[in-house]
């Protein structure tokens, strides 16, 4: 047996022979010699990264770097309880890698169910393989839906048509012959035929196409690229006050040297949002497992965000709203057709297409096949003809061409069948027409002087769950749009049945151009007789006006829709190829775990908006009194110890749950704005506010221990304002949001008053006039913050 040459440059347009192989595929035997030499698809397809990735992920990062030196050195020169802040990191680190294991482990099991299994013919035998499994010089069978894998030469092909768009953008579909390439990453739209694998392995396109989409990622989401700016503004802010802080401690200030380096370094480390990041991987990692639990897989991370920013949702009725399959309901003979001759036509057609839609298999299911036809040409069902053929030998020396489709595409206006349509299309069930061709059926206009014989009413199963779906998009205020290759009246039918209103559009009347076509979107509902570039153009315009776009299908039609739009949502059991370009799959075919994705990403964007707040006005407020100290040349307030217990108290752990509390609110762009406009008022009152108790409590106290009597009453005042910014950010509040602030403000009061605590924290109030100063300057700052924040959502609204 030959083969091509994998490396060889191939003639696009001149056929390429077809490598010499049987009918019957390869053998055992030689699937097992190729095995051996190497020449399988053997590229593995990640969905998540290796531990090895996790772990270097969470550990190898730029503040745990700053953060462990600073934990070393104070190990060295400061009491254990000053280097508190080390451990946290390292708590946080392990959950940051024990929870994004989980979802790995998630997307891995999840990622085998929803794995293509091509079809391959081996010493005669159709068998499913793996794709890994596949072999050089294999002969894979294909057909409407499938997704090419591998790189091949066609060898058998019948009616079949190959959608080359997503790598070539060419819109048309491409007619194949024995002897045409056929290129990985391409899917079949209508036929069926089998080509020989040529190229396996890294060299097809397909496996770097597929490695790609299916790769855990956490990239090219607006979350993860604003909390990257926002480090990188808090790295410029660092870098002086740090160099600052460390030449007034050490220098200017002339301290006990231990003391001075502990100080410096309590005013370094929380300048560090440390735990920011790792609270947006474990809010994404959560959310991973949690729509894992649903069968739901998220074969891109930040679809979980995308798609609760979607404000339009453009849905395919079939496979959709409607389940896939359809039963015959009437059979109504055209004129003086014969009902016996009749059926006897439609069992033939059933029989002539090896890969059925759904209606076609409807027709199968309810007319058996006569064994005296015999079929001389086919012409397989394609979404952009709406129409399927074929030819017939009937046994008794005559031959007929038959058509089977839509019948406002068959027939001619004004056509009576078509009035008799309309009002079939307006109950909500599916009418084919069954024409008989005066024409040969590979001729283009094979469809004109056709004869209309019979309708086949069809009715289509709605789906359980699609009505309370479809009121939760309206609750949420996400626009629904029905985009359908079916007749617009029948499809507004099904609609309005599941509690959809609006007006029905047939898509051939619409504008083509971008603006008239975002126009009529805004105004329709439901569009039925869409093509599928129709439907990639109808995405465009939606998005063309600002819409952030879901588009769902299963079908082959809805392939470049699907590519086109901000997210893309196929079934689990639809084509190989929605799924392969899809960035959601449910798996279970359930329409009704969408809500559930769309709230999991508002969970996420929307919580991480609020503990960004808390983590950053630490920040802000820390840069500032490295500067205000550096500027009035005093010790630093505070030691580690401090500042570890207020941003436990006050961010660290308030901040995990909020993360992962229930957020229905959709999604707003420009989240470093909206985090900053808050945080950077919240930290500058903090700071300042601090300080100012500070600088009174210098003049205060006198003598021995009077900068641990300072530091005291510098943190009761950071402590009760990070608290106010905590009440501010918990809003709207519920008894769990009430309850978390109260345990957090007991839990600093029982610091206060305990003894042990005390020593070990160094934190004593001294006297009755300095405490209730700081308290004083707290509440001032409280109303201050107030102010501010009222004042930020009037001048520069989200």
């Amino acid at each position: 047996m030959t083969h091509i040459d994998a490396g060889a440059e191939l003639d696009p347009v001149h056929p390429i022979p077809v490598p010499v192989t049987p009918s019957t595929g390869l053998t055992a035997a030689d699937v097992a010699e190729r095995v051996a030499r190497g020449q399988v698809n053997d590229v593995p397809v990640r969905s998540s990264r290796t531990i090895a990735e996790i772990v270097r992920a969470n550990v190898f990062t730029r503040f745990n770097a700053i953060i462990g030196v600073l934990w070393v050195i104070t190990l060295f020169v400061a009491p254990i309880q000053d280097s508190l802040f080390g451990f946290v990191i390292i708590a946080n680190t392990g959950i940051g890698i024990v929870q994004e294991w989980r979802a790995k482990q998630t997307l891995d099991s999840l990622a085998v169910i929803g794995e293509a299994r091509p079809t391959v013919r081996r010493d005669g035998i159709a068998t499913e393989v793996a794709t890994h499994e596949i072999v050089l010089d294999d002969l894979m069978e294909i057909g409407p839906g499938d997704k090419i894998v591998v790189d091949g030469v066609c060898a058998e092909a019948d009616g079949l048509e190959i959608d080359e768009s997503l790598l070539t953008g060419e819109a048309d579909p491409v007619v194949k012959h024995p002897g045409d390439r056929v290129m990985s990453g391409s899917f079949v739209v209508a036929g069926g035929g089998a080509f020989v694998a040529t190229k396996v392995g890294h060299e097809a396109y397909a496996a770097q196409l597929a490695e790609e989409a299916s790769r855990f990622t956490l990239v090219h989401s607006e979350l993860r690229s604003g909390i990257s700016t926002i480090l990188k503004y808090v790295t410029w802010m660092m870098v002086p006050a740090a160099t600052g802080l460390v030449i007034t401690q050490l220098v200017v200030k002339n301290n006990d040297f231990k003391d001075a380096v502990a100080r410096t370094i309590g005013g370094i480390v929380p300048m560090v949002p440390e735990g920011l990041v790792l609270l947006t991987s474990v809010a994404f990692a959560i959310g991973v497992i949690r729509l894992g639990r649903k069968q739901c897989l998220v074969q891109e991370l930040p679809a979980i965000e995308g798609l609760a920013r979607v404000d339009t949702v453009c849905l395919d009725k079939t496979g959709t709203l409607t389940e896939g399959g359809m039963d015959v309901t009437e059979l109504r003979p055209l004129g003086d057709s014969d009902e016996t001759y009749v059926r006897r036509v439609l069992g033939a057609l059933g029989e002539s297409d090896p890969r059925p839609n759904a209606s076609l298999q409807a027709v199968i299911d309810a007319y058996p096949d006569s064994e005296e036809w015999r079929c001389v040409e086919s012409l397989p069902f394609s979404s952009a003809r709406k129409y399927s053929g074929a030819t017939f030998s009937e046994g008794d020396g005559e031959t007929s061409t038959w058509l089977l489709g839509a019948p406002d595409v068959l027939l001619s206006d004004g056509d009576p069948a078509l009035a008799e349509t309309e009002r079939l299309n307006e109950e909500g069930l599916r009418v084919l027409l069954l024409a008989r061709a005066a024409r040969e059926l590979d001729d283009p206009d094979v469809a004109k002087g056709a004869t209309a014989t019979a309708l086949v009413v069809l009715e289509q199963r709605l789906r359980a769950d699609a009505a309370d779906t479809l009121s939760y998009f309206a609750d949420q205020s996400v626009h629904a749009k029905v985009i359908s290759g079916d007749n617009a009246v029948s499809v507004s039918a099904v609609a309005a049945k599941l509690g959809l209103g609006g007006r029905a559009v047939d898509a051939r009347r619409i504008p083509k151009d971008p603006e008239g076509m975002a126009d009529a979107l805004h105004e329709g509902t439901v569009f039925g007789r869409v093509t599928p570039q129709q439907k990639r153009e109808m995405v465009g315009a939606l998005q063309s006006r600002g819409h952030t776009v879901a588009m769902t299908g299963d079908g082959v039609n809805d392939v470049l829709a699907l590519k086109d739009a901000d997210i893309g949502v196929s079934m689990g059991s639809g084509s190989e190829a929605t799924r392969a370009v899809a960035q959601i799959v449910l798996l279970n075919n359930s329409f009704a775990t969408l809500p559930s994705v769309v709230a999991e990403g508002r969970r996420v964007i929307g919580n991480i908006t609020r503990v960004a707040t808390l983590f950053l006005v630490k920040t802000v407020y820390s840069v500032l009194l490295a500067v205000l100290v550096v500027c009035w040349q005093v010790e630093y307030p505070f030691l580690p110890r401090h500042l570890t217990l207020l941003s436990t108290l006050t961010i660290g752990i308030p901040a995990f749950f909020l993360a992962l509390a229930p957020n229905k609110e959709r999604a707003r762009p420009h989240f470093v704005r909206r985090v900053m406009r808050y945080s950077v008022p919240g930290g500058v009152v903090a700071g300042v506010a601090t300080f100012v108790t500070y600088l009174i409590a210098r003049h205060y106290y006198t003598g021995e221990g009077a900068l641990d009597a300072e530091t005291s009453a510098a943190t009761l005042t950071l402590f009760l304002i990070s608290m106010w910014v905590l009440a501010i950010i918990a809003r709207p509040y519920t008894w769990w949001r009430v309850a978390l602030v109260a345990s957090m403000g007991v839990a600093f009061v029982f610091v206060l008053i305990v003894p042990a605590l005390q020593s070990f924290f160094a934190l004593k109030l001294v006297g009755i006039a300095m405490p209730w100063t700081a308290v004083a300057v707290a509440a001032v700052a409280a109303v201050a913050l107030e102010f501010l924040w009222k004042w930020v959502d009037r001048r520069f609204p989200a």
